[in-house]
């Protein structure tokens, strides 16, 4: 039986589970108002997980050609912006199905195979001070620890059922 005083740093049961406490770290300690991690899914972006929760609701897809995301993939644009409208690729796609999107961050989630699996994101709705910056290598490595997780064999959820987009 584990004590419970160290309970609270027991291995995640699934990736969902590390996924959201991926996305529950990075809201209470780098701040912004939105983290998502998504699947690139043919021409779309789908949303698997958010937080906080019900902001934006699993399977709700996002065009992949007006991603801030892709972006950030494709060298375009850097991992973090403290303020969009500042960088050229980000600023003509600032506001998006989220709304205005003042600030920034993603990183790339990897398969084992190297392939783009998706992203982890995180977007404020006002631009972020300078200092901001300084939380990119956090957000670097829960990225990567997200993929780890796929290339040990922790399996990343199937992709949603996808929502209408009329809705």
């Amino acid at each position: 039986m584990v004590p419970a005083r160290i309970v609270d740093v027991a291995p995640w049961r699934d990736w969902d589970a590390a996924a959201d406490g991926v996305l529950r770290f990075l809201h209470e300690h780098v701040g912004w108002d939105v983290w998502l991690i998504t699947r690139v899914v043919g021409d779309q972006q789908v949303v698997l997980r958010a937080w906080p929760e019900r902001t934006v609701p699993p399977g709700t897809e996002l065009p992949w050609m007006r991603s801030l995301c892709r972006q950030m993939v494709e060298g375009r644009a850097p991992r973090l912006a403290t303020v969009t409208a500042a960088v050229p690729a980000y600023a003509a796609l600032s506001t998006s199905a989220m709304g205005s999107v003042g600030a920034y961050v993603g990183i790339p989630l990897l398969t084992p195979d190297m392939e783009l699996f998706g992203t982890l994101c995180g977007v404020a709705y006002r631009a972020k001070p300078r200092s901001a910056a300084r939380e990119l290598a956090v957000v670097e490595t829960a990225g990567r620890m997200l993929s780890t997780l796929m290339a040990t064999g922790m399996a990343a959820p199937p992709v949603p059922v996808r929502r209408d987009r009329s809705a």
